[in-house]
């Protein structure tokens, strides 16, 4: 048998060094990338809407959105703040012809969801209410029956609804307040800015207002604490529970310290709307847990509204809302007393 050529033992050797050489230098490379495509955490913190805000992401590329966020919230106040003269709720409550934006219609449509569900427990109608007790101001007179009996008058959900960008009410002296939902959803719209960006595992606070994303990269859960009830409004903050969240929202709602003093006594800032009047109840906050921030920022001001033992019915009535919540209570003898759903427990940090 006959060979076309001899074989060259040495320049066989030097293609396979040669190609050893390619696939370290390909296996470094890629490692290389890889190490820098590891999610870097990102923090920062601001102010918007009178409180602060805080922002965690994990990011493959380190970016920080600090700026973009900033304007979010702002866009947010010329929408829904009631301390923004021009913005769109304030013209809206002059009665002034004004084209309603996304904002003002997503946050006005879970409103009157919120309404109807609780038979009126929740109303972003109370603005009356809320001007005559002084709260937006934290200051004025405590008024009479018969201001109160006027100021009912004019707080009827029913009587507004949006056609098209215009709302439309059939009381003209109806005048809206979103203060107990628009944070809320303000979490929930930097949420969806950080996915639109490619970013799950995040955890958003805004004024007490959280959303947690994914779990961090590790696998962890986002670790968030629940107040415990102060005895004043100055007082330090303790924690009562840790809980740990991956794509859910918690929001709380207390009377220990949005209030106000007159004469001696205590006036929550939560107004019932049946009777114009602040809660009288042992209910001292309650954290809500469900889907968004919205949702369990209004139903945190809703159960607040309808006392610890009527809430917990309302619960047990809707499963399909998906919501959990802890109660914090005072019995007659002034003692702190703590009940929960058995959802909230599951999620208390051990």
């Amino acid at each position: 048998m006959k060979f076309a050529s001899k074989i060259n033992t040495s320049q066989i050797m030097k293609s396979v060094y040669t190609w050893m050489f390619f696939i370290v230098l390909a296996g470094t490379i890629l490692f290389s990338c890889k190490s820098r495509r590891q999610p870097q955490r990102v923090f920062f913190r601001g102010e918007a809407q009178g409180t602060y805000y805080e922002v965690t992401y994990f990011d493959t590329l380190n970016r920080n959105f600090q700026t973009s966020i900033d304007s979010l919230l702002k866009e947010f106040d010329n929408s829904l703040s009631l301390w923004v003269d021009s913005s769109i709720i304030s013209k809206v409550n002059r009665n002034e012809q004004v084209h309603l934006d996304s904002l003002f219609i997503a946050v006005f449509e879970k409103s009157m969801e919120v309404a109807r569900l609780t038979n009126g427990k929740f109303n972003v109608c109370v603005g009356p209410l809320v001007e005559l007790w002084g709260f937006h101001q934290k200051k004025g007179e405590v008024p009479n029956d018969e201001k109160i009996t006027e100021a009912l008058r004019h707080i009827d959900y029913r009587k507004v609804k949006i056609e098209g960008d215009r709302l439309i009410k059939e009381d003209s002296l109806i005048r809206l307040d979103f203060n107990a939902i628009a944070q809320g959803y303000s979490v929930d719209v930097i949420a969806s800015f950080l996915k639109s960006k490619g970013i799950r595992a995040f955890l958003i606070d805004v004024g007490g207002e959280v959303l947690a994303g994914e779990c961090k990269p590790d696998g962890t859960a986002w670790r968030v604490g629940v107040e415990k009830p102060a005895d004043s409004a100055n007082a330090d903050r303790q924690i009562e529970n840790v809980i740990e969240l991956c794509n859910k929202a918690i929001a709380t709602s207390g009377t220990y310290r949005k209030y106000r003093v007159e004469n001696g006594r205590k006036l929550s800032h939560t107004i019932d709307p049946a009777t114009g009047y602040p809660v009288q109840h042992n209910l001292l906050s309650v954290s809500v847990v469900s889907s968004d921030a919205m949702t369990s920022d209004a139903f945190a001001t809703a159960f607040m509204v309808m006392g610890a033992e009527e809430a917990w019915r309302f619960i047990k009535a809707h499963k399909e809302l998906g919501l959990e919540a802890m109660f914090i209570t005072f019995n007659d003898k002034g003692e702190l007393m703590t009940v929960m759903t058995p959802g909230f427990s599951q999620m208390i940090s051990k």
